[in-house]
């Protein structure tokens, strides 16, 4: 018995008046013509959350879901993706957790902080693994959103972290993420920015775009900028039972 609820397609009509049913059905029949997409694993909601992340332009949707499921047989993070040791220790490490709060423009907060401070814990590649499957299941579940605010809580990073980013995986990642992801992500924040945050955004900036860099917004530890963008107490009160 499966433990994951799917979003209802039904419902996800009734609440996206931009999203027409024919429009999803000639997506799906333009599947079943692209040889090279496992089409038979592509569901309704699959193409739902694609046409919607994608303003509900076919074209551009049609380019997303072939980047998606092209990358997704060529990045390491979406082989074997099992629960393994890896995964575990990749959970125990960070905290991953979409939660209920909504930005002060109405999005939904992912959130992610690190948990264990010992850098020899943090494999970079499992972590971003374990943030894709986490996205995976709440998108089933949730179904569309308004739009996606990231949060990362850099509150135990260290340099001895920032020194085991793989380069080559977060390159991918974000390429996937700004070009492949059925999510349209509309706010971007690091938070409790350390004093050497520079060196890690001198490391990632080549690989975002300016549309992501215009919205990613770095908060020092002692600031109080974050309140600009999300209420500060939800955002402790619904991660305190977590």
């Amino acid at each position: 018995m499966s433990l994951i609820t799917c979003a209802s397609v039904e419902k996800e009509y009734e609440k996206l008046n931009n999203v027409k049913q024919d429009d999803i059905r000639n997506l799906m029949a333009w599947l079943k013509g692209a040889a090279h997409l496992p089409h038979e694993y592509i569901t309704e909601l699959d193409v739902i959350l694609a046409y919607h992340s994608c303003a509900c332009d076919a074209d551009l949707t049609k380019r997303v879901i072939d980047v998606n499921y092209t990358l997704k047989t060529l990045f390491p993070f979406y082989q074997n993706r099992k629960v393994d040791a890896c995964l575990d220790m990749a959970l125990q490490t960070w905290l991953i957790h979409p939660l209920p709060t909504l930005t002060k423009n109405g999005f939904r907060s992912i959130y992610c902080e690190l948990l264990d401070a010992d850098p020899k814990k943090f494999v970079y590649a499992d972590v971003i693994k374990a943030f894709l499957m986490i996205m995976d299941l709440w998108q089933y579940e949730e179904g569309t959103v308004p739009g996606v605010a990231l949060i990362v809580n850099l509150d135990r990073v260290s340099l001895g972290h920032i020194s085991r980013v793989n380069l080559t995986v977060a390159q991918q990642f974000f390429y996937f993420l700004q070009e492949a992801m059925f999510v349209s992500l509309k706010e971007f924040h690091f938070i409790n920015a350390p004093t050497f945050v520079d060196k890690l955004l001198s490391m990632v900036k080549p690989f975002m775009k300016d549309e992501l860099l215009d919205i990613l917004k770095v908060h020092q530890a002692d600031a109080n900028s974050l309140d600009e963008f999300i209420a500060v107490e939800d955002l402790v009160k619904d991660n305190k039972n977590v």
